[in-house]
């Protein structure tokens, strides 16, 4: 069986960033570049394996990312040289003589790679032995004929691409293209698909379609833009989910009175969850009040002496334009939508630590783009996100994951209330959100807005 190795290139010092470290190191969402890439392959059932090439200085910070991820696929930590071509020759060595592999080399400053690309390069590398992963040019390209910016020519664009990663091959193409490109004296290359393509033109280089997000962090500015995508960044995650393991967990459900929050709590007492359920309607509990927000979670424990999951759907939704907005109104939307979910935070952490607990947040589509009559609504589910993306990085070292679920148009009291009466079948249904957000409980997941739609 051919074993798919993930080799991260990770040896570059970040020049053209201008910054006193690599810009694999830089921070964006709560890790660093270089722990995001990999840990796109380690979640990627179809990668066997995974190598990291660094610069001999950062090996043990390397090593320390391993340790802090528990990233059980990193088999090796290779030391890369001062060209990028070296770092993919210092992989090609790890691997001589062990049979039936394909290496894929990857950028580790593309930390937006997806499942969709990695799993197209692997299934492409079961026909061709030369795999590269590019997107079309949106842009006309121009070829100079001289160094004074005069053009020679304008190639015809449907035949252009910009090439990414990862790039894939078989571990023999690969080493014979470097063995003979090292007997060159003028040898000289940017990328793997290059060697081959030059030193084996008889070996055909499939190329599978990458993906505008899969950029590579170059220049200073790109950080800019990486963050924010990073902030939108989305998981889809399965629509049927193992729940098996939900049984004997102890789960707080805030906003559990109605909606969303009452099938989580439906569903999690059928599979044998025990389940505590807190909403103004059902035991007068206020979630922007610390007070009652604690005296739940502490009856909680003081019968089942942990908590395990702490999940709040709690919302209010006042679509309506600001200026005809009561202040009473405004005041309950920021209590509900944001000082609650802060506060549950705030008060959940002490026990979730104790138990490396997960707590679930929610927020809405609104959260990506302000829209006229849900200003105050939009502003607060837009904070939710980022206030899940922060506590993920701060609590991480307490073994907390924190996450956000994102549905689409729900058929919940809150939206009938709003919208009145629509077809059923272009709503979600809050059974089917409740049984994905459990599921997402019992995941790896981390600091993630899990996508929620119906499907088409």
């Amino acid at each position: 069986m051919t074993k798919n190795v993930a080799v991260i290139l990770a040896g570059g010092k970040g020049s053209r960033m201008q910054m006193n470290f690599p810009k694999q190191f830089l921070k964006v969402a709560g890790k660093t570049i270089l722990e995001h890439t990999v840990q796109a392959f380690q979640n990627n059932i179809n990668i066997d394996e995974i190598v990291i090439v660094s610069n001999s200085i950062y090996i043990s910070q390397v090593e320390s990312f391993v340790l802090l991820n528990n990233w059980t696929k990193v088999k090796k930590i290779l030391t890369g040289g001062e060209e990028r071509y070296e770092s993919s020759l210092s992989a090609i060595k790890a691997y001589e003589g062990t049979p039936n592999v394909n290496l894929i080399f990857h950028d580790s400053v593309r930390p937006l790679v997806s499942d969709f690309i990695i799993d197209n390069v692997i299934q492409a590398l079961k026909k061709y032995s030369a795999v590269n992963t590019a997107i079309p040019s949106a842009d006309t390209i121009i070829q100079l004929k001289t160094e004074h910016n005069i053009i020679k020519s304008i190639p015809e664009r449907k035949y252009l691409r910009r090439g990414q990663t990862p790039q894939a091959f078989k571990y023999d193409i690969i080493k014979k293209a470097y063995d003979l490109a090292l007997k060159d004296p003028n040898f000289k290359t940017t990328d793997d698909c290059g060697v081959v393509l030059k030193y084996l033109p008889e070996v055909e280089i499939y190329v599978v379609p990458g993906e505008e997000n899969n950029f590579k962090l170059t220049y200073k500015e790109d950080s800019f833009l990486l963050d924010k995508l990073f902030q939108l960044k989305t998981t889809n995650f399965y629509t049927n989910p193992d729940l098996s393991e939900i049984k004997d967990k102890v789960i707080v459900v805030f906003g559990g009175g109605s909606g969303i929050g009452e099938e989580i709590v439906s569903i999690a007492k059928e599979l044998g969850a025990k389940v505590y359920p807190f909403s103004r309607s059902l035991n007068n509990t206020e979630i922007s009040n610390p007070v009652h927000v604690a005296e739940a979670l502490q009856m909680v424990v003081t019968r089942e002496s942990k908590i395990d999951f702490v999940i709040n759907t709690a919302a209010v939704l006042t679509k309506e334009a600001l200026v005809h907005m009561e202040a009473e109104k405004i005041d309950e939307a920021l209590n509900t939508n944001l000082k609650g979910v802060i506060c549950i935070a705030r008060e959940s952490h002490f026990f979730l630590k104790n138990s490396n607990g997960h707590l679930l947040n929610f927020t809405s589509s609104s959260y990506t783009r302000g829209r006229s009559f849900y200003s105050v609504y939009s502003a607060t589910k837009a904070a939710v996100v980022n206030f899940t993306q922060a506590l993920a990085e701060e609590w991480s070292p307490d073994n907390i994951q924190v996450n956000c679920i994102n549905p689409e148009r729900t058929n919940t009291p809150m939206r009938v209330s709003n919208f009145g009466h629509e077809p059923l079948d272009s709503l979600l249904s809050a059974n089917e959100v409740a049984k994905i957000s459990l599921g997402v409980l019992l995941s790896k997941l981390n600091g993630q807005v899990v996508d929620i739609k119906k499907k088409s």
